[in-house]
C-alpha cells in the first residue's frame, strides 16, 4: 500500500480536522473584520437586517448537513445488514447439511468455517479500504463443493439448489461490504456545506452587528453546535474503521467459532 493509498483511506479524519479548524478561524476573522479591521466602519452600516433572515439560510445549512449525515448512517445500516446477511446464509448452509452423510457434512462444515474466519481477518484491510484475495478463495471452495455431484447425490437437488444461492447471497454481501469500505467522501458536497455555514455565520454576525459581545456569543454558539456534529459525521466515514466500526462477530457467531 502506497503512502498516497494509505492517505486516503483516512481522508475524512483529515476533513473533520478542518472542519474544526475551518468554523474557528471562520469565527476569527469575523470577529476581526467586525473590530479590527478597515472595513469594521463600513461592515457597522449594515446594521438593520431582521432576525428572521437567518432562519432561511440556517434551514439550509441544517438540510445539507442532514442529508450527508444520512448517506454517511445509510452506509453503516447497510454494512451491518450485510454482516448479518452473511451470517444469516452461513447459518442456513450449516443446517442444510445436517442430514448429509459424516464426512460431506464435515468438509461443508470445514468450508464454512474457513469462509467465516478468513472473512473476519479481512476486516483491517476493510478499513484501509482493501481486499483481502483469501476470503475469494475460501469463496469458491466454499461454491466448488456445493455445486459438487456428492451433494447434490445426498442431499438431493432442490436441496443444493438452496444452498447454491446462499453461497451466491455470500458473495453478494460480501461485495457489498467492499463497496462500502471504498466510498469516499465527496469534496463537493462537503465544500458546499462549508460555504453555507460561513455565510449561515456571517448571516448571525449582521443580524447582531451593532453588538460585539452579542456577536461574539452567537457566533460561537453556532461553531460549538456546527462543528462537532459534522466532525460526527465525518469521521464515521468508513463504516469498517473506528469509533463506530461495524463488527464481524455475527460471521464468528453464526459458525460457533470463538
Amino acid at each position: 500500500m502506497t503512502p498516497t493509498t494509505s492517505w486516503l483511506a483516512y481522508d475524512h479524519y483529515a476533513y473533520a480536522a478542518f472542519a474544526v479548524l475551518g468554523t474557528l478561524a471562520a469565527v476569527l476573522f469575523i470577529q476581526w473584520a467586525l473590530l479590527r479591521s478597515r472595513w469594521a466602519g463600513w461592515l457597522q452600516g449594515l446594521q438593520g437586517v431582521a432576525p428572521p433572515f437567518i432562519n432561511i439560510i440556517g434551514v439550509l445549512f441544517g438540510l445539507t448537513l442532514a442529508f450527508l449525515a444520512n448517506d454517511t448512517w445509510s452506509a453503516h445500516d447497510k454494512a451491518m445488514t450485510a454482516v448479518y446477511q452473511e451470517a444469516d446464509a452461513l447459518r442456513t448452509l450449516r443446517v442444510l447439511g445436517r442430514d448429509l452423510p459424516a464426512p460431506l457434512r464435515q468438509s461443508l462444515d470445514d468450508a464454512v468455517l474457513a469462509y467465516a474466519r478468513a472473512s473476519a481477518a479481512e476486516w483491517p484491510e476493510l478499513a484501509r479500504r482493501e481486499q483481502s484475495p483469501a476470503v475469494q478463495a475460501q469463496g469458491e471452495a466454499l461454491l466448488h463443493l456445493l455445486a459438487g455431484r456428492a451433494v447434490e447425490q445426498a442431499a438431493g437437488a432442490g436441496v443444493q439448489a438452496q444452498m447454491l444461492r446462499e453461497a451466491r447471497l455470500l458473495a453478494g454481501q460480501r461485495d457489498l461490504r467492499i463497496a462500502l469500505s471504498q466510498t469516499h467522501i465527496n469534496p463537493l458536497k462537503w465544500l458546499g456545506m462549508a460555504f453555507l455555514g460561513f455565510v449561515t455565520l456571517l448571516s448571525v454576525a449582521v443580524v447582531h452587528i451593532d453588538r460585539p459581545r452579542v456577536v461574539a456569543t452567537a457566533t460561537v454558539l453556532f461553531a460549538l453546535a456546527a462543528a462537532p456534529t459534522a466532525t460526527i459525521v465525518l469521521i464515521q466515514g468508513n463504516p469498517f474503521q473506528q469509533p463506530t466500526a461495524v463488527t464481524p462477530a455475527p460471521l464468528l457467531a453464526a459458525t460457533g467459532s470463538p
